[in-house]
């Protein structure tokens, strides 16, 4: 009976750690998952048609992450597994009328179809993602549908164009007080000026680019400085404040004595 006690003991003790060593391997494995794969798995057991589009555009967005990837061969299969779940996406955002999210499947292909040369179909999405800015008068967007296409146009040796699209977006940006935006449109100034050799103006743009972004950071130093001082003038009134409070306290106590 001892033995057959013991046999039964040391049975179940390994049926136990086998029991453990498989939750432990499955809790592992479900860890390790990437974001690929657990996106790609949320999109098996999704039950709403709705929903699919934001999903799609999940796994676009890792797939358009290839800058990362140094091999050409994965750099590649990237690009097109981007292209891919953007429209699927897009085919979802449209069907719910979604505009948001059809320009940001624009913008996505549009970088993908630029880092292909394929830049017909980059100009064509960009152009769409444009529209869309324009119609809801979404300003910002113009300008920064209008720098993309401007580069577009720079690839494309099409520079009488291009200077057209930036200066619409430095006026944009003037108008409506985007000063990082100015910025960003005086860099694509100085794409535009190297590829033509005019090099002084190059140099002129890197120049205001520069100028304006100093002053955004000394204006930021300024606006921190005055907040800080905010918070320590707060921080004192409060101190003043629990110590009179605790003054009274006190002085009810020796009152009560």
């Amino acid at each position: 009976m001892k033995k057959l006690a013991l046999l039964i003991l040391l049975l179940s003790t390994a049926f136990q750690f086998q029991a453990r060593a498989i939750s432990y391997t499955d809790s592992v494995q479900i860890t390790h998952l990437s974001p690929l794969d657990s996106l790609k798995q949320v999109l098996k057991t999704n039950e709403y048609d709705s929903l699919k589009a934001g999903i799609y555009a999940q796994i676009a967005a890792q797939y358009l992450k290839y800058d990362t990837i140094a091999n050409k061969h994965i750099r590649a299969n990237y690009q097109n597994e981007a292209i891919n779940y953007t429209m699927l996406a897009l085919h979802g955002y449209s069907k719910y009328n979604d505009t948001l999210g059809m320009r940001t499947c624009f913008n996505n292909l549009t970088k993908v179809y630029r880092s292909q040369k394929k830049y017909s179909q980059a100009k064509w999405f960009i152009l769409q993602s444009n529209t869309i800015s324009r119609a809801i008068d979404d300003r910002p967007n113009i300008i920064a549908s209008l720098i993309e296409l401007a580069g577009i146009k720079i690839d494309i040796k099409d520079y009488s164009l291009a200077v057209r699209d930036l200066n619409e977006a430095l006026k944009l940006s003037i108008d409506n007080h985007y000063p990082a935006t100015e910025a960003r449109v005086q860099e694509s100034y100085a794409f535009y000026y190297s590829r033509i050799k005019n090099y002084a103006k190059e140099a002129l743009a890197l120049k205001r680019r520069d100028f304006i972004n100093d002053s955004l950071a000394k204006a930021q130093k300024v606006m921190l400085a005055k907040a800080n001082v905010q918070d320590t003038v707060q921080s004192k009134k409060k101190l003043l404040t629990m110590k009179k409070i605790n003054r009274s306290v006190y002085s009810k106590r020796i009152a009560l004595l």
